[in-house]
């Protein structure tokens, strides 16, 4: 079995559920509404260890799921289209693509409006003045205004991977370590 298989299964169930949002909120002029909604998800999720547990723990039921889920969504406002495709994946145990529809809702989001996010990692949180010159190097790059996803972490060592689309700039010292270690390898 290939390893990915899961993961490419998980996705395609996650951009079912995320087009259909989509479009159902374009169609209704609410796309900025729904960016809205995208946003306080992906902070609650990144927040709440225990919204993560509900999402994707088999062991809570449908019901229990979609109780969490229907009163997170009334507590952070969300649009009528969001809480009833949350209600629909907790009824037919999908939750746990919820992070990958949030991930596809954002990319369809910027393209909509011509922006490409960057997915960057880095050793250290970068400072305001250091982010603005990221972006605006990497847009100079791409052509499109370019919204940065930043994470940092600190295996890296030092320096930062860059990961545009299926563009990858990985400048970390751990992997100029690796590529050493690698080499050092090959001369023996």
């Amino acid at each position: 079995m290939d390893v990915s298989e899961p993961a490419s299964i998980s996705m395609g169930i996650a951009e079912r559920y995320a087009q259909a949002v989509f479009d159902l909120s374009r169609d209704a002029g609410d796309l900025g509404k729904l960016e809205a909604d995208v946003t306080a998800l992906d902070e609650a999720m990144k927040a709440s260890p225990e919204l993560r547990e509900v999402l994707t723990s088999p062991v809570i039921s449908r019901s229990d799921q979609g109780n969490a889920v229907a009163a997170l969504a009334e507590t952070m406002g969300l649009t009528t289209t969001m809480k009833n495709v949350l209600a629909l994946m907790a009824t037919k145990r999908r939750l746990f693509v919820v992070p990958q529809m949030v991930r596809a809702l954002r990319d369809m989001l910027a393209e909509e409006k011509g922006e490409v996010t960057a997915e960057i990692r880095t050793a250290k949180a970068l400072t305001k003045t250091q982010s603005e010159k990221l972006a605006k190097t990497l847009t100079a790059s791409t052509g499109k205004d370019v919204n940065l996803d930043v994470t940092v972490d600190d295996t890296l060592i030092g320096g930062l991977v860059v990961k545009i689309g299926s563009q990858m700039i990985d400048t970390s010292i751990r992997a100029k370590l690796n590529a050493l270690q690698n080499t050092m390898k090959e001369v023996r």
